[in-house]
């Protein structure tokens, strides 16, 4: 179920900064209501579990009772959650990608920090600068673009700490692991705002999300008719 937990809080999260930056205004509103009934604190919930998966031998990675509990204990909005949760997140994950939503909130984050830094009058403000691959120039981040990546940060740690102790991908993951708990001592830089852009690509190209899913639908209980209903987003 913690996936399904952590697929909610990304979306409630995403669709909340479409609200902020002004991004598909004319649906974002009902779809952040829907995702933030089920995830009132994405970001704490997200955060928590990357905080978690630094701990090397945490019981939270061995035993699924142990993983729902921590993730009921963070999010008590979850509800019954079952395979049919999990579907309509996915559904709801790829309308996200397909209206490009992540890319949009990144430009509009630049845009922001660019806005603020001419109210500041400061001399070479008035190139947009993007952390993309190759950039070799490093800047500071906005308070937004680092509490983006922070929370990327901690996505990342919970997958790979999951995939470690699942076998997968053994010698990446202890070495992305690491990479990732070194990263969160510091505030991040733009290079850092990269590397967690290419982290979710090389985690999906991979397939690990998919096959951890696949070993934790096993414990998810059938559709209950008299759960709580979610709609067709």
């Amino acid at each position: 179920m913690e996936e399904v937990v952590l697929k909610r809080s990304w979306l409630a999260r995403y669709w909340s900064l479409c609200i902020k930056y002004g991004i598909h205004a004319e649906i974002a509103e009902a779809k952040y209501e829907h995702w933030s009934s089920f995830a009132p604190c994405p970001a704490e919930v997200v955060l928590a579990a990357g905080q978690k998966a630094k701990e090397e031998n945490s019981y939270m990675y061995d035993d699924m009772n142990e993983r729902d509990r921590f993730f009921r204990d963070k999010n008590e909005h979850s509800g019954e959650l079952n395979i049919e949760s999990l579907l309509l997140v996915e559904k709801g994950l790829r309308e996200l990608a397909s209206l490009k939503v992540e890319d949009a909130i990144l430009l509009a984050m630049a845009q922001h920090r660019r806005k603020n830094i001419l109210k500041a009058s400061n001399p070479g403000a008035d190139d947009l600068k993007l952390p993309i691959e190759g950039q070799t120039e490093v800047f500071e981040l906005s308070k937004e673009e680092s509490e983006d990546v922070l929370f990327k940060q901690a996505w990342l740690t919970y997958f790979w700490r999951r995939a470690k102790n699942h076998g997968l991908e053994i010698d990446v993951a202890d070495e992305r692991l690491q990479v990732l708990i070194n990263q969160s001592t510091r505030s991040p830089t733009s290079h850092d705002a990269v590397d967690v852009e290419r982290g979710l690509v090389e985690l999906r190209k991979l397939g690990i999300e998919d096959q951890l899913w696949e070993d934790s639908r096993k414990g998810f209980a059938p559709h209950n008719g008299n759960a709580r209903q979610e709609n067709d987003f």
